[in-house]
């Protein structure tokens, strides 16, 4: 299974929310189990620099099943990942990038967050990850 239109618009909703609640203007991403776009929003003044992110950050949490914010642990000098935000066209190796998962925990896609510091980006990707 992969994450429909119908719940992406909710789990942008839910993100769009957080973002206005912390008043950041944010480029908000969701793409499929196969990496592919689903949805974007770009709200209202969101950096237009932050839209190519925010999808590139939904990308690379699907391409390796893990937050944007784990791999850029692992992507440091001398880490296993060095080098890795290289490959495959450009990766984001920051937060920002969250897993969505169906309630059997398996993997349906991923949202990408881009318009705040990375912790902002972070809180409102994570806002998402509404019961689906």
């Amino acid at each position: 299974m992969s994450v429909t239109l119908e719940q992406a618009e909710k789990i942008s909703a839910a993100a769009k929310a957080k973002a206005q609640q912390i008043g950041v203007p944010m480029n908000i991403a969701i793409v499929d189990e196969g990496a592919n776009l689903v949805s974007f929003h770009r709200m209202d003044n969101a950096w237009l620099g932050s839209v190519d992110i925010s999808i590139k950050k939904a990308k690379t949490a699907r391409f390796f099943d893990m937050n944007t914010g784990e791999i850029g642990k692992l992507s440091q000098p001398g880490g296993p990942l060095y080098g890795i935000e290289h490959s495959n066209g450009g990766l984001i190796s920051f937060p920002g990038g969250v897993l969505l998962k169906d309630t059997h925990g398996k993997v349906i896609g991923a949202i990408g967050v881009s318009g705040g510091s990375v912790e902002q980006d972070h809180e409102v990707a994570s806002a998402g990850l509404i019961r689906l």
